[in-house]
């Protein structure tokens, strides 16, 4: 199993109804009445991805202030900067702003700061070079909400800033000539999840007033949508219009450079979903950040020149290749550390090394979270300094947990998600152990686990038809906010398994419901699974559609594989969940709800067998004797279910002592009415029925 626990919500049959007769498709349906979804119109609002969801740039704090700052630059001839950062988000934001300004026939020095030399954000050195190359007004992108102190050196130097950032503010905001970040205590602005392409692209919007905003969106919607994705943001609300209207945009770029650089990845002829721009559009421009040439992806981004466009497009793919090969390296080097961590350091990873690739170790840090299921954090370490990168896993958040560090650390940055920081090296041991300590105040000292996400259980395999599945584009775009569904199949046989792509992935044959479906098990093999032939598993599973010369069939993309339950197994598991109290869902009520004649039979065997003293018996032992007393089968769960109501109700004395139960008979008066039973009604009403 690649997580440690599986979890799905009970569904809503309800909802499920009234989503249908509302219209929408039953996958989708289903999928959104287990997310909480229940009326029709709430799903219709979830789902709109129209101009409608789109809000007033004015209405960001400060907006005005920026707007009016860079109309005095472009009317009076300033040189302008556009200072980005070398991931996509501040790639793609840069690139939005500077084609604009351009536009506006403005003098504009684009400055993306170089990963290694010069780290993240603003810095006093950078200001010093556009001071010298006579720019009088700094506008940044997806970046400067921490620069205080820079902010008021460049005062000094007589140059403005212009601050738009979309990350976590600290107490001090910079004294800037204006400062648009929604995250921002002060600003009224209702959607906080815009990345910062988002903010940029509001910008521009501000710039070009009212007139100018469709054509302004229509201009730079692909570049929005991409930055966006790769950045993680909540792809809810404006997001999601964003997104999904940026999505179809691409496909159609006019962008010499973009339109290269989908044909040298191989998705000119394939769908333009967030799964391909997050998985494979993305990171080939993030790989010019991460290796040290944005403005190779700066200039494919802007170039009009498509030949250009072509040998910039084969340069990133070339650089990503290189990124792979570094990040493969680092990632061995990491989990030989983890693995020689002492136990009370492996709450947090805290791992640091010499000539590590500052551009690579955040992908190292995703890596090491799915790994080892807790918060990671990499370092390169070069003359007595550490310049760190860190991901977070289980909720915890990152940013709060910096500032908590503060007093050990030089600077830092970023959100509850992703964060980057530099440390002192000396500073490390301490910060592993403040790290750790803080990571156990969350949990209460308990493990963090891996756990799946699924939204709800497919009982019937026929459902999953290519019509059916293909109704589930209706939720696209997928991301945080809206992850991409996930189904559970239970007791699934083995027919076929063979390995792809060099022994990196694991193709499977399913056989379920009397259907055969084809599966994939990304980044799989059959050692590390153990699956063989003839197995019986669970599938956790997301279905989506293959394409292969021309031919379109449902495929099941595998999450995750475990070993089927036996039904005795199964119905075991089912009675704790009831017993621990954990949601049901009503098919699983129903499962528990013992029938008129199974509780005739419990008593019958419990009044034969009492006499002279209680029954003592493990569970599986009293099933295997009702059953062969009585000539039918004895569900596990719905027989405990049976003593638990006889307990209830006075009629026996129940105790379990490990696996052994041990069952007294009680002396009672009169007869007892079964329905009147706390437990049944609890039952009727998670499944639905009236009760008798």
């Amino acid at each position: 199993m690649k997580y440690q626990q599986w979890r799905r919500p009970a569904g809503n049959p309800a909802a499920l109804a009234a989503l249908e007769r509302g219209g929408i498709p039953y996958l989708p349906a289903l999928v959104l009445s287990a997310r909480g979804i229940t009326e029709p119109e709430e799903a219709r609002v979830f789902l709109s991805s129209g101009r409608e969801r789109f809000g007033d740039p004015m209405r960001l704090k400060d907006m005005d202030r920026a707007a009016a700052r860079i109309r005095r630059a472009l009317a009076e001839g300033e040189a302008i900067a556009v200072y980005g950062d070398y991931d996509v988000d501040g790639i793609t934001s840069t690139c939005v702003l500077t084609h604009y300004l351009l536009s506006q026939g403005a003098k504009v020095v684009p400055y993306i700061p170089d990963r290694m030399e010069e780290g993240y954000g603003v810095s006093l050195g950078a200001l010093d070079v556009l001071h010298a190359q006579g720019v009088t007004l700094i506008v940044t992108v997806d970046c400067g909400i921490t620069a205080v102190e820079e902010t008021a050196y460049a005062a000094s130097l007589g140059m403005d800033l212009v601050i738009t950032d979309h990350h976590e503010c600290k107490e001090d905001i910079p004294a800037a000539a204006a400062v648009v970040d929604p995250c921002r205590g002060d600003c009224p602005y209702p959607f906080k999840y815009l990345a910062g392409v988002g903010v940029a692209l509001k910008l521009v919007l501000a710039l070009g007033g009212p007139a100018e905003r469709e054509r302004l969106r229509a201009e730079y919607m692909d570049l929005a949508a991409i930055g966006t994705v790769a950045d993680v943001m909540n792809l809810t609300g404006e997001n999601r219009a964003l997104v999904a209207m940026g999505l179809s945009a691409i496909r159609h770029s006019r962008r010499p450079g973009l339109a290269a650089l989908l044909r040298e990845s191989g998705l000119s002829d394939r769908p333009i979903t967030s799964a391909a721009v997050g998985y494979t559009l993305a990171p080939r421009i993030n790989a010019a950040g991460r290796m040290g040439c944005a403005q190779v992806a700066v200039e494919l981004l802007l170039t009009g020149d498509p030949a250009r466009g072509e040998e910039l497009a084969r340069l990133l793919c070339g650089l990503n290749r290189e990124r792979q090969a570094i990040e493969a390296d680092i990632f061995a080097q990491s989990i030989a550390l983890a693995e020689a961590a002492p136990p009370e350091e492996q709450k947090a990873l805290v791992l640091a090394g010499a000539g590590w690739h500052q551009g690579v170790v955040g992908i190292v840090a995703s890596r090491m979270t799915e790994k080892y299921a807790c918060p990671a954090f990499m370092i390169c370490l070069q003359d007595g300094h550490g310049k760190g990168s860190c991901r977070s896993f289980g909720g915890f958040n990152l940013f709060a947990a910096l500032e908590q560090c503060a007093g050990l650390l030089e600077g830092f940055g970023g959100h509850e998600l992703a964060a980057g920081f530099t440390i002192l090296e000396e500073n490390i041991p301490a910060f592993r152990r403040r790290m750790n300590q803080l990571v156990c105040q969350r949990t209460g000292g308990e493990e963090m686990i891996s756990v799946l996400e699924m939204d709800a259980e497919i009982e019937d395999p026929g459902v999953l038809t290519l019509e059916a599945v293909e109704a589930m584009d209706l939720l696209e775009p997928y991301g945080t906010g809206n992850p991409k569904p996930v189904f559970l199949l239970q007791s699934c046989t083995v027919a076929a398994v063979q390995e792809v792509g060099g022994g990196r992935h694991l193709k499977l044959r399913l056989a379920a419901g009397g259907r055969l479906y084809d599966a994939i098990f990304f980044a799989a093999s059959a050692a590390e699974t153990g699956v063989c032939v003839g197995d019986r598993v669970d599938a956790a599973f997301c279905p989506q559609i293959n394409e292969f010369r021309g031919w379109r069939s449902v495929q099941l993309q595998i999450e995750d594989l475990r070993p089927a339950l036996t039904r005795a197994q199964s119905e075991q598991a089912l009675y704790e969940r009831y017993l621990r109290g954990e949601a049901l869902s009503p098919q699983e009520a129903a499962a528990l709800l013992p029938s008129r004649e199974e509780f005739v039979m419990v008593w019958r065997y419990l009044k034969g067998r009492a006499a002279p003293g209680p029954v003592e018996e493990s569970p599986r032992k009293l099933t295997r004797n009702l059953s062969r007393n009585f000539g039918r089968r004895a569900p596990l769960s719905r027989t405990l279910v049976c003593l638990e109501v006889f307990d209830e109700r006075g009629l026996i004395s129940l105790e379990r002592r490990q696996d052994c139960l041990h069952i007294a008979l009680q002396p009672v008066e009169g007869k007892v009415d079964l329905e009147q039973s706390d437990i049944l009604r609890r039952l009727r009403a998670l499944s639905g029925e009236s009760g008798a």
